[in-house]
Parts: C-alpha cells; structure tokens; sequence
C-alpha cells in the first residue's frame, strides 16, 4: 500500500489506510480537494501522471496495462454542489477521475446536507470540523501561509458509518465530464500517435485566468485545435476525442463549426481510390502560427464565448 496517504488533521495526520472501510459524508470542496491531493501525494503517476510517465508507460507495457499502485479505496458521499466546486477544471477534475478508474474513490450523489463532514470506518468514526471558506474573508488560506489547511476530529463513534452506508449504497455515483489524463492520452495516443496525444496534454496543462485549468468546453476546443494543428483526419481526430472521454463525435461536430466560423482551421479533401474523399485537418491564421502550447491556447480562447 502507498505510504504517506492521509487526512490533514489535528492531533496529527490520520492515514486513511487505518479506517476499514472508510467512508466520507458531505465534504466541502475544501476537504474534498485535500483528499485528492492526499492521494496525489502518495502516487502522482496515477493521479497526475506526467506526459513523459505516460510515454514511458506505453513504451513498457504497449499502453493499456497500467497497474495502479494499492490504495485504500475511499467512499465518498458528497453533495453535488461540492464536488462541483471542487472540480471546477481540467486539472483538478482529472486527479479525480484517476481515482474513480482505479477503484481508489467510490464517489456518490448526498441528497441532503449534514451538520458537519463526517469520517467513519467499521470500529471509529467522527466528526471534522474545519474552514470551507476559500478567498477574502475565508480564513487563512494555504497560498498565503504555505501550510495546509487541517480538520479537527471531533468524537469517536463506532455506530457512524452504519448510519450512512445504507444510503450510500442506494445513491446513485457521479458522472464526472471531464476524464482522466490517462485516458485523454491512451485515447489520442490509440487513434493518432503518441506525439499528438503528448501535444493535446500539454495544451490542457496551460493555465490561463483560472488555476484549474480549461472547463469542459475548452477542453474540447483545445483537444480538438491540437489534432487540427496536427494535421489530423477529421474522422480520426473526433474518434479520438470520443476514445478520450471528452465528448461524442456530435459534440465535435458543433467545436468543429466554433473553429471554421472564427477561421482556425479548414478541410483539406483527399481523393481515395475507392470511396468518398477523406478530410484531412489544417489550422489557419492565428492557430497555424502558434508555436508552443501557451500560444495554441491563445489562438482559441474565446471561441465558445
């Protein structure tokens, strides 16, 4: 099991590993990006791998046999509007999703709000108290003391977790939109080549005004401007996208028109021997001149505004 893996709390950190069958009720998004972050601690080639692990794992194995480290799996019952919050963009939002692939988060719907969070494991459970508020007027923030924000735990109560686990397995799980970075790459990786799958990470990894990363609908613009830029098959580039967990060829029906109504790429037919011609992608103006990822990124902001 990966070491290190635990809550900021106080008296002292509290391994999730020494909860059996931990589950975790109506988190803010606060405690909940802390859980993440917890597990991003103790294996970062899962959670946020970076391109060049991707590489190096699809030149071990030939892609599609990562073996994710062993975890102490979590449930987490949390209330739409914080995990919401808490996912707000792509980098944030893929940590997560690489814990919902590997088993290591089962996360479901709370219907209704309690007093406070609650962690509880078979033999102990308590309460945790602690600052959801995030910005001015929220309390002493990570970014300005460089220490993390911590909970306290409050009781020890055996009985907690049998209060929730009925409910919990009747709720129904979390369709997170936004996919892991895993399965963006092995996605466009699979279709394209490993080259474009790396170009499309790099463009998601641009942080622009929010520090997050692109909402869902840029995410798909950025994706599919890469494959543009590329030089990609419009038929290849929407699979793809799809394969990845971005979108349905449908959706990028419409991102494609975004890009051709703002002049960032055209079609370029291929004649076939047999059959209808092929479409074959190019970027245009701004996109065609971008030359790293940052201006890439620069090249479509606004084109879904």
């Amino acid at each position: 099991m990966a070491t290190g893996l635990a809550l900021p709390s106080t008296p002292e950190p509290l391994p999730l590993g020494a909860l059996s069958d931990p589950i975790l009720v109506d988190p803010g998004p606060r405690l909940l990006r802390a859980v993440v972050e917890a597990y991003r601690e103790a294996a970062p080639a899962l959670v946020e791998p970076s391109v060049a692990d991707l590489a190096t794992e699809a030149d071990e194995t030939g892609g599609g046999d990562h073996a994710p480290p062993d975890l102490p799996t979590l449930n987490v019952f949390a209330g739409e509007a914080a995990i919401d919050a808490a996912t707000a963009g792509f980098r944030s939002a893929s940590r997560l999703a690489a814990l919902l692939d590997a088993d290591a988060v089962d996360l479901r719907v709370l219907g209704a709000p309690q007093p406070n969070p609650v962690l509880a494991g078979t033999e102990t459970g308590f309460a945790l108290i602690g600052n959801e508020r995030d910005g001015p007027g929220g309390g002493t923030t990570e970014k300005a003391t460089g220490e993390a924000s911590r909970w306290h735990r409050v009781g020890d109560d055996a009985s907690l977790r049998e209060r929730y686990a009925s409910a919990f397995a009747a709720a129904e799980p979390y369709r997170l939109r936004t996919p892991s970075r895993r399965r963006v790459y092995e996605g466009f990786a699979a279709r394209c080549d490993e080259s474009v799958a790396a170009a499309v990470l790099r463009a998601l990894d641009v942080v622009m005004a929010a520090n997050e990363g692109p909402d869902p609908e840029e995410t798909r613009v950025r994706a599919y401007a890469v494959g543009a830029r590329e030089g990609v098959l419009d038929r290849t580039l929407r699979r793809a996208c799809e394969d990845a967990g971005l979108g349905s060829p449908s959706t990028f029906t419409r991102i494609k028109r975004l890009l051709r109504e703002a002049d960032l790429i055209e079609t370029v037919s291929e004649p076939q021997p047999v059959g209808r011609p092929r479409e074959r992608l190019a970027a245009r103006g701004a996109l065609a001149e971008a030359e790293t990822p940052d201006e890439t990124v620069a090249a479509v902001r606004g084109v879904t505004e």
